[in-house]
């Protein structure tokens, strides 16, 4: 008769730890966050919060997510190449940015080949998202179950940059006034995309980035409610965005907590609408010095994005740092998550991270310091108050310090910047780029200026 192996109690585990320690305390292992959340050394019974069960409830063509890749251009025909490749090459959707969504005759050249119907197609287009809107209705003219991603999202760009040509409520209302032109001809179109992603790559911590998509998420959504657009229509068509990045845990738990989040908003405007994620990889994270590390990190934010249960995830091309990802970073980016996907079969469990004590627990707390966050923005008036007046980025800008200082003290090791340095980098290729300067003069605020960790160590190479 086979004897059972021993369940060691929270006591045995304290006894084993201090011995190792080597008369260092165990409660030296508790680690306090930018959240000022504890994350302790054991999760068991003992401490355990209420199970968490937050999968993806869509599906992508049969696969367990949508494997969306970034094209960007100001050349209808390269863009169109880079689509085709990416479409034929694994990717299931793809996001568009740069000039070539200026009009409907460039975007139409960019799209050539491309079915649209069974290819969703994306726009990164800052406050210029209105009309890059109007350009893409157009070209699916003729094809109402076109599966278009608006992806309008003016607060990021205004808080990214610092300021908008018209005030900020204008440019919220035309996006709301688009996407309630465009919803009845369009079936199956997403409008807005709400997210924290400004907060994250200033350096916020998750609370931060968390509690900023909710509070964009509200605003996109009142402003829909006051242009007549149904709020069940609203709501369906408003698809979340979170930043994942190599810390892996963390971040497939905020995936996880961004949905808890959404249920609540969802439950207050009377629906259960599941929520739309989107994961985009972390610039914040990338090294500009040696950027073939990025390839790890990336990897991890792609397992992250996943394992989370995000419905899309987009990973960046490793070379990001440098420039504009060329034809091989795309292809690297994509295949990742194809080997994810397909060899590693990350997708196949619908919430891999459901039961662990640890990854339930971290994912409740986060939730709770992004609906802190959120409900601190709505105190302050809202998302849009709260950026005009200054309010939310001085609580990023202390969780920036604060990330910096952990960093210069040795609080965390980074392959190829701060440890397994190679002296003798290899170089990588970019494709030229024309950086884009958003018009100014109807609305301003602090800006939210984007950072990588790794700058400070890398001298001249930022």
């Amino acid at each position: 008769m086979s004897q059972p192996f021993p369940i060691p109690t929270p006591a045995d585990w304290r006894a084993e730890a201090e011995k190792a320690l080597k008369g260092k305390p165990v409660e030296g292992l508790v680690h306090l966050d930018a959240d000022h959340l504890t994350t302790r050394p054991l999760y068991g019974r003992a401490n355990a919060t209420e199970a968490v069960f937050a999968p993806r409830t869509s599906d992508a063509d049969g696969r367990a997510w949508d494997l969306r890749t970034q094209v960007e251009g100001d050349e209808p025909e390269v863009v169109n190449a880079a689509v085709l490749a990416d479409l034929e090459g694994g990717a299931a959707s793809v996001i568009l940015s740069g000039s070539v969504l200026a009009d409907s005759e460039p975007l139409g050249r960019a799209l050539n080949g491309a079915a649209l119907e069974l290819a969703p197609v994306g726009l990164d287009a800052g406050l210029s998202g209105p009309d890059a809107a109007n350009a893409l209705a157009v070209v699916a003219k003729g094809s109402p179950r076109a599966k278009l991603m608006f992806h309008m999202d003016p607060l990021t760009a205004f808080a990214a940059t610092g300021g908008s040509p018209r005030a900020i409520g204008e440019h919220l209302s035309l996006a709301a006034n688009t996407a309630a032109r465009h919803a009845g001809a369009y079936s199956e179109a997403t409008f807005f995309l709400a997210t924290g992603r400004a907060a994250h790559e200033a350096g916020g911590s998750h609370g931060q980035e968390l509690g900023f998509a909710a509070a964009a998420a509200v605003a996109v959504l009142k402003a829909a409610v006051e242009a007549d657009l149904p709020i069940d229509r609203a709501l369906a068509g408003t698809v979340l965005g979170v930043s994942v990045d190599a810390e892996y845990f963390d971040s497939l738990a905020k995936v996880r907590a961004l949905r808890l989040i959404w249920r609540s908003i969802a439950s207050a405007y009377g629906h259960d609408t599941p929520a739309r994620i989107e994961a985009r990889s972390s610039r914040r994270m990338l090294a500009a010095r040696d950027p073939w590390p990025n390839l790890l990190r990336l990897t991890a934010a792609g397992f992250a994005g996943a394992v989370g249960g995000a419905d899309a995830v987009v990973l960046d091309g490793f070379s990001r740092a440098v420039g504009r990802p060329d034809a091989f970073a795309r292809r690297q980016a994509r295949n990742t998550q194809l080997i994810l996907m397909e060899e590693a079969h990350i997708g196949r469990v619908a919430d891999p991270a459901a039961g662990s004590w640890f990854l339930d627990h971290r994912t409740r707390d986060l939730a709770e310091a992004g609906w802190a966050e959120f409900q601190r923005i709505e105190r302050e008036g809202g998302i849009v108050a709260s950026l005009r007046a200054g309010a939310l980025q001085q609580r990023i800008a202390a969780s920036r310090a604060a990330g910096k200082a952990a960093l210069s003290e040795g609080g965390g090791q980074r392959v190829g910047v701060t440890k397994f340095v190679d002296a003798d980098v290899r170089s990588v290729t970019v494709e030229p780029s024309t950086a884009s300067v958003p018009g100014h003069g109807g609305d301003a605020c602090p800006p939210l200026t984007p950072l990588r960790w790794a700058e400070a160590f890398e001298g001249d190479a930022a």
